[in-house]
C-alpha cells in the first residue's frame, strides 16, 4: 500500500489542532443565546460536521430555520475569542513534515469555514509542509457527505486509491467511505476507537504523536 499512496488528507480540528472542546463551548453558548438548551456532550459529538449539518444534527427539526444563520454567526464570534489559544496537538506539525519529506502531497481537508481554516493554519505554522487546503466554503454539503474529501482529492491530483485520510470524527470516516478513501482515525478529538472503527476507520491511533511514532507503516502500511 505504501507504494500506492501519493497523498495524505488531514482533518484539522481535533486531528491536528486541539480545538474541539473550545468550539464545543462556543456552539453551546451560541445555541443558548438563541434559546436552545443543548447538552455539551451532544454538541461535541457533532464536531467534525460543517455548520450546515451541525444545526440539523443537534437542534429540533421544527425550529425556525431562518435563525440558523444568526446562530452560525454567533458561534463564529464566540469562537474567535479562543483563536489566540489554539495550539497544535503533540506531534501534529512533525507528522505533516514527515509526510511532506516522504514526497507525499499534504492537503488539509476541514469542515471549517474559510476564515476559520486560515486561523487553524496559522496555529499550525507549517505552511512549508502543506500543499493544499480545502474548507467548507468550497462545497455545497460538508461532512459526512463526501464532497470535501473529493475536492481534497482533486487538489492532491490523486484518485481515491492513492490517498489516505486522517481524522478524529465519525463524520470523517463516513465521508471517506462514501468517497472511497481509506481513513485512519485518531482519538485526540475525544471520539472512541470503537465508534471510529464502526464508522469505517481502518486503523486508530491515540493522536498525531502516536501516528508519527508508527510512521510510515502506521499510515501507509
Amino acid at each position: 500500500m505504501a507504494d500506492l499512496i501519493r497523498a495524505v488528507l488531514f482533518d484539522v480540528d481535533g486531528t491536528l489542532v486541539d480545538s474541539n472542546y473550545l468550539t464545543t463551548v462556543a456552539w453551546w453558548e451560541a445555541f443558548a443565546q438563541a434559546g436552545h438548551d443543548v447538552p455539551m456532550a451532544r454538541i461535541h459529538r457533532g464536531i467534525g460536521m460543517g455548520a450546515d449539518q451541525m444545526l440539523g444534527e443537534v437542534l429540533p427539526a421544527d425550529r425556525d430555520q431562518a435563525e440558523d444563520s444568526n446562530i452560525i454567526a454567533a458561534h463564529a464570534a464566540l469562537y474567535s475569542v479562543y483563536w489566540s489559544r489554539l495550539r497544535p496537538l503533540p506531534g501534529a506539525v512533525a507528522l505533516l513534515r514527515a509526510c511532506h519529506d516522504r514526497g507525499l502531497r499534504v492537503v488539509l481537508a476541514s469542515s471549517a469555514g474559510p476564515r476559520e481554516i486560515e486561523v487553524l493554519r496559522a496555529a499550525l505554522d507549517a505552511d512549508d509542509a502543506i500543499d493544499e487546503v480545502t474548507s467548507a466554503g468550497e462545497v455545497d454539503t460538508s461532512k459526512p457527505a463526501p464532497d470535501l474529501v473529493q475536492v481534497a482529492l482533486e487538489k492532491a491530483e490523486t484518485g481515491p486509491g492513492e490517498a489516505v485520510f486522517v481524522g478524529d470524527a465519525v463524520w470523517d470516516a463516513q465521508a471517506c467511505g462514501r468517497a472511497g478513501v481509506s481513513c485512519v482515525g485518531v482519538l485526540s478529538g475525544g471520539i472512541s476507537e470503537a465508534e471510529l472503527r464502526e464508522a469505517g476507520a481502518v486503523r486508530v491511533f491515540g493522536g498525531p504523536a502516536e501516528l508519527l511514532a508508527a510512521f510510515p507503516d502506521g499510515l501507509l502500511g
